[in-house]
C-alpha cells in the first residue's frame, strides 16, 4: 500500500485490559497514559456525547449507515474515539441488541489488538497531497477479505489541499458499498462545501465540568488515587471541556504528588490563584483599603503570578459575582462547590454598578497590559481605581432609565470654572491676579487686581465674588491698549451701533423671498422655478426652512446660498439669520408653477393638435433629436 496509512492501536475499555504498542514486546509494566488506557471501547462509555452515540447506535441497529461521516468539534472530545468504535461495531460478528460491539468475537479482538485489516487511519496533516489521496482511492477498490466493511478514517481532514479535496470528491460521493469514510476535523469552516454536502455531519460539543469530574472520579477510584472533589473540579475547569487535557493534567499532578491529589497542590501545580485571594481584594476594594490591596497584590506577585493572570482572574471573579446577583443564573457559575455559597452571599453585598464598572476597568487594563512598560505599575493603577470606585460612582434610577453619575458630596481636590465672556464693568468677572509684561522699547504695563476668595454654595458649586475694576497704569501716563478696547466696546454698545436683530416673521420672510426671486428673473437665472416651488417654514426667531420637492431644486437653491444670505439678512434686518434646505417629495401645499415644455413634449402637443405632422414624420421615416 502506497498510502501512508497508520493503523491505530486502541486502548482497552474500563475492564482494565492493557495493551502494549509496537516495539514494547508485550511488557505489561509499561506505563500508559490515562487518555489511552481509559479510551472508551463502546458507545456507552463515551463521555458527554450521548446525542451522537445514540444516533450512531440506531443507525447500526436499523442498518441505515451512511457512506461518509464528518465528525467535527473541539479537540479532545471523542471524535477519533467514536470513529474507532463505529468501525469496530459495524464489523462485529455478534452485535448486541442495542447496536454495540460484543468485544469478544475475532473481529473485535483483532481490532483491539491493532491487527484489523479493515480499518485504515490517515493523518491529513502529513498526507495532504493529491498523490496520497489517489493512493487511498486505489486501495478502496479492493474488497475486504474478512468482515463487511472497510473503514477509512482521515483525521485533521481540513489540512488537505484543495486539489486533494477535488481528487477525493467522486469517490466520496459514490464509494463501493463496502467502503465507509469517516472524516474528523476541529475546523469545519475550512472544508470545501462540496465535501460537506456529501457527508453526514455530527457536531461534537465540549464536555461539561460535571461529566468530566464524574469520569475523573471513576478513574481515580480504579487507580486507587486519593483525591478530593475540589481538586477534580479545578482540573475540569482548566481543561475547558477537553477530556484528553483533563486526563493529561491528572497524570501530571499524580506524578507530582506521588498518587495523592488535594486542592492546594493542584492550585500550585496548575499555577492558579485561589479564589480566596480575589475575595480579599474585593474586601479591600469595598473598604477603600488601598494599602491592603497593594500588600495583597505584592504577596501574589512574590508567588510568581504575572499581572495579566491576576487581572484576568479578577475579571472572571467579578463576572461570577454579577452572575450570582440573580439566583436563576447561579447555575452558570462554574466554580468549586465549596465556594458557591460564598459567591452567592458576597454578590448580594455588592451593587451591580460597582461590578459593571469594575469589569470595564479590568477589561481595559488587560487590553493595555502588553503595551505597558511598567507592568506592575499598570496593575497597581487598576487597583487604585477599583479601591476608589464606590466613592466615584453611585447608581441612580431616573424613572425607568438606570444611569451613573458622579458624586459631589465627597471632598474634591481641585475645582475650576469656565472662562466667562467680558460684558462690561457692571458684570462680575474673574480677573487675573497679577500680570506683568516688560519690554525695553515700550512702557511697563502693570495690571493689579484684588484676589477675592471663592464662595461655595451648599450644593458645592463654586461662585466667585466680583473682582475690583482693574487699575491700569503706564509709566508714560498714556492709556493702555486694554482700556482702549474696553472703552471702544462700551461706546459701541451704548451708542447703538450694533443693530438689534428683529424676530423672523413668515409674512416678511415671504416678501423678501419674492424680492429675491424677482432679482433672479431680472438676471435670467435658471433657479427661478426652484425658488418659486419652495415652501418656507419659520422654525424660530432666527431660523427657517426651505422645503423642496427633489434634489435638483435643492441644488439650485444651494448654489445661491451666499448671495441669498446677504440679501435676506439685509432685507429682514437679522444678522443671526440661518436657513436649511430640505427635501420632501410628497408635499400637497407646493405652489403650482408653469414649467416650460421640453422638445419632446412640444412635438407631442403639436402632433396632437395637427395629426398631419406625425403622419409626415412617419412617411418620411424621420428621426427627431429631442
Amino acid at each position: 500500500m502506497h498510502c501512508e496509512c497508520r493503523v491505530s492501536y486502541l486502548a482497552t475499555s474500563f475492564e482494565g485490559f492493557q495493551y502494549s504498542p509496537l516495539g514494547v514486546g508485550g511488557n505489561m509494566d509499561k506505563f500508559i497514559v490515562s487518555a489511552r488506557k481509559y479510551r472508551p471501547q463502546t458507545f456507552d462509555t463515551v463521555v458527554g456525547q450521548s446525542h451522537i452515540t445514540t444516533t450512531l447506535k440506531n443507525a447500526i441497529k436499523h442498518q441505515q449507515l451512511a457512506h461518509a461521516f464528518l465528525f467535527c468539534g473541539p479537540r479532545g472530545v471523542g471524535k477519533t474515539t467514536c470513529a474507532r468504535i463505529l468501525a469496530k461495531t459495524i464489523n462485529c460478528e455478534k452485535q448486541t441488541k442495542d447496536g454495540e460491539a460484543c468485544d469478544k468475537c475475532q473481529s473485535c479482538t483483532s481490532f483491539n489488538d491493532g491487527a484489523s485489516m479493515n480499518y485504515f487511519e490517515l493523518d491529513g496533516a502529513s498526507n495532504n497531497s493529491v498523490d496520497n489521496i489517489r493512493d487511498l482511492v486505489d486501495q478502496v477498490r479492493f474488497v475486504p477479505q474478512t468482515g463487511k466493511y472497510k473503514v477509512y478514517v482521515i483525521d485533521e481532514v481540513h489540512m488537505l489541499s484543495s486539489s486533494a479535496f477535488n481528487a477525493f470528491l467522486k469517490t466520496l460521493e459514490e464509494p463501493p458499498p463496502y467502503a465507509i469514510f469517516i472524516l474528523a476535523t476541529t475546523e469545519k469552516h475550512k472544508i470545501l462545501p462540496t465535501i460537506l454536502s456529501r457527508c453526514q455531519i455530527f457536531d461534537f460539543k465540549r464536555i461539561t465540568t460535571n461529566d468530566t469530574v464524574h469520569h475523573l472520579e471513576e478513574i481515580c477510584s480504579k487507580e486507587e488515587i486519593k483525591t478530593d472533589k475540589a481538586s477534580l473540579q479545578v482540573i475540569a475547569q482548566k481543561s475547558e471541556g477537553c477530556m484528553r487535557d483533563a486526563l493529561s493534567i491528572l497524570d501530571k499532578i499524580v506524578s507530582f504528588t506521588n498518587g495523592e491529589l488535594n486542592y492546594a497542590t493542584t492550585l500550585e501545580h496548575l499555577n492558579i490563584l485561589d479564589a480566596d485571594c480575589y475575595f480579599k481584594l474585593l474586601e479591600c476594594m469595598q473598604q477603600q483599603d488601598l494599602s491592603g490591596a497593594m500588600l495583597q497584590y505584592d504577596d501574589i506577585n512574590r508567588k510568581g503570578f504575572e499581572g495579566d493572570l491576576v487581572i484576568n482572574g479578577f475579571a472572571e471573579f467579578m463576572r461570577n459575582l454579577l452572575v450570582c446577583k440573580d439566583e436563576k443564573a447561579a447555575v452558570l457559575l462554574e466554580v468549586v462547590e465549596s465556594f458557591k455559597e460564598r459567591y452567592i452571599s458576597t454578590a448580594q453585598k455588592v451593587s451591580p454598578a460597582v461590578l459593571i464598572s469594575a469589569l470595564n476597568i479590568l477589561n481595559e487594563t488587560e487590553l493595555n497590559y502588553k503595551a505597558a512598560r511598567n507592568k506592575r505599575l499598570h496593575v497597581e493603577l487598576a487597583l487604585i481605581k477599583l479601591c476608589y470606585l464606590q466613592q466615584a460612582l453611585q447608581l441612580t434610577a431616573e424613572g425607568s432609565v438606570v444611569s451613573k453619575k458622579k458624586l459631589v458630596d465627597a471632598p474634591i481636590a481641585f475645582r475650576s470654572s469656565p472662562i466667562k465672556l467680558y460684558t462690561g464693568p457692571h458684570t462680575p468677572a474673574l480677573q487675573p491676579a497679577v500680570v506683568k509684561t516688560t519690554r525695553q522699547s515700550e512702557a511697563k504695563l502693570i495690571i493689579e487686581t484684588s484676589s477675592t476668595p471663592a464662595v461655595v454654595k451648599e450644593d458645592n458649586s463654586p461662585v466667585y465674588q466680583p473682582a475690583r475694576q482693574a487699575e491700569t497704569k503706564t509709566e508714560t501716563g498714556k492709556i493702555s491698549a486694554l482700556d482702549k478696547i474696553r472703552k471702544q466696546y462700551q461706546t459701541n454698545g451704548n451708542n447703538g451701533n450694533i443693530a438689534v436683530n428683529q424676530s423672523l416673521q413668515i409674512d416678511e420672510l415671504q416678501k423678501a423671498w419674492e424680492g429675491y426671486i424677482q432679482k433672479l428673473k431680472d438676471s435670467k437665472n435658471p433657479a427661478v422655478p426652484s425658488f418659486q416651488l419652495a415652501i418656507l417654514r419659520v422654525k424660530d426667531d432666527n431660523c427657517f426652512e426651505a422645503v423642496t420637492g427633489n434634489n435638483i431644486e435643492k441644488q439650485f437653491i444651494e448654489q445661491e446660498r451666499n448671495k441669498l444670505f446677504a440679501y435676506l439678512q439685509e432685507a429682514l434686518k437679522n444678522k443671526l439669520l440661518q436657513y436649511n434646505v430640505i427635501i420632501e417629495e410628497k408635499t400637497d401645499d407646493r405652489p403650482q408653477v408653469e414649467v416650460p415644455l421640453s422638445s419632446k413634449e412640444q412635438f407631442l402637443k403639436m402632433a396632437e393638435q395637427y395629426p398631419l405632422i406625425k403622419e409626415m414624420k412617419d412617411r418620411l421615416r424621420l428621426e427627431l433629436d429631442y
